[in-house]
């Protein structure tokens, strides 16, 4: 099997690559810049240089390519919303045409928890109804490529798995230092929970979707079992005093970013490898 994967340069797919490469797999990489992958080329990967929004470079791509994992997206820049529906809706259905133009027999799309609206009373599950006119244009861009892949899987046949993504972490990655100062600037209550996914469970729940029959069409969350507050994360780097008002009120949305894993842990062999944030800490592997 050929895989080809996106966004291999990123903090998620870098580290998924890393793992599959190890484990012998056959990888093709679709990067803008070839010098950043450099270290992935060094361990087996094929690189090819294209761009999502460029169509031109995706056929070349995808050819004797037997399965996509598509993990590329732009979100960074949250003010720039027409480059994140650009790259996340538009990028992602040119690719998946180009897929199907080439004969993929499996597509894999890496969306995310935040496609869910803030005031749900229970865990988010995957048929929950999601707004496509969500304001947040991260969220929006998703959700419309969702349905676009869908679409094409009810009217083409096409194989296509969709993974929300929980908070994800661990492996070096730098996320969560990166989001403390946006809590704070955001005012996030410090009882709102974080649900979180480790990089070996995302590697985890991507492998068993590539492998496993009979999932067409399908959505799936995936995240840990234990959900943390801000404040116990936030904390456990010492900042907590700092990053909270201590005349908070009390916690509006309970369940607001927490994602019910019930239908991959029925429908698959996925259980989490990394339980908890504290359980990573205390294996080193933050």
């Amino acid at each position: 099997m050929k895989i080809l994967v996106t966004g291999a340069t990123g903090k998620v797919g870098s580290r998924f690559v890393a793992r599959i490469l190890a484990k012998g797999y056959n990888v093709r990489i679709l990067v803008r810049d070839a010098a950043k992958a450099s270290a992935l080329a060094e361990h087996g990967a094929e690189v090819i240089v294209g761009d999502l929004n460029n169509a031109d470079t995706l056929s070349p791509a995808v050819k004797d390519i037997d399965a996509v994992i598509h993990i590329a997206a732009y979100f960074r820049t949250f003010t720039d919303n027409e480059g994140i529906i650009k790259t996340n809706h538009a990028g992602t259905t040119a690719l998946a045409h180009a897929s199907i133009a080439a004969g993929v027999k499996r597509f894999i799309f890496v969306s995310t928890g935040n496609v869910y609206p803030p005031n749900s009373r229970r865990p988010a599950k995957e048929d929950d109804v999601v707004n496509i006119n969500d304001p947040r244009a991260y969220s929006s861009s998703k959700i419309a490529a969702e349905n676009e892949l869908i679409s094409l899987h009810k009217s083409q046949g096409f194989d296509i798995r969709v993974l929300r993504l929980g908070f994800v972490y661990g492996d070096g990655d730098p996320h969560i230092e990166e989001i403390i100062p946006v809590m704070k600037k955001w005012k996030r209550h410090s009882g709102s929970r974080m649900h979180m996914v480790h990089h070996l469970d995302v590697a985890q729940a991507l492998t068993i979707l590539l492998h496993t029959d009979g999932l067409n069409g399908e959505i799936f969350n995936v995240v840990d079992d234990a959900p943390i507050s801000l404040y116990e994360l936030i904390d456990s780097f010492g900042l907590a005093a700092d990053t909270f008002d201590p005349e908070e009120g009390p916690l509006a949305n309970p369940f607001e970013g927490i994602m019910d894993t019930t239908k991959l842990r029925k429908r698959t062999s996925f259980r989490p490898l990394v339980p908890s944030y504290y359980v990573a800490r205390d294996l080193d592997i933050l």
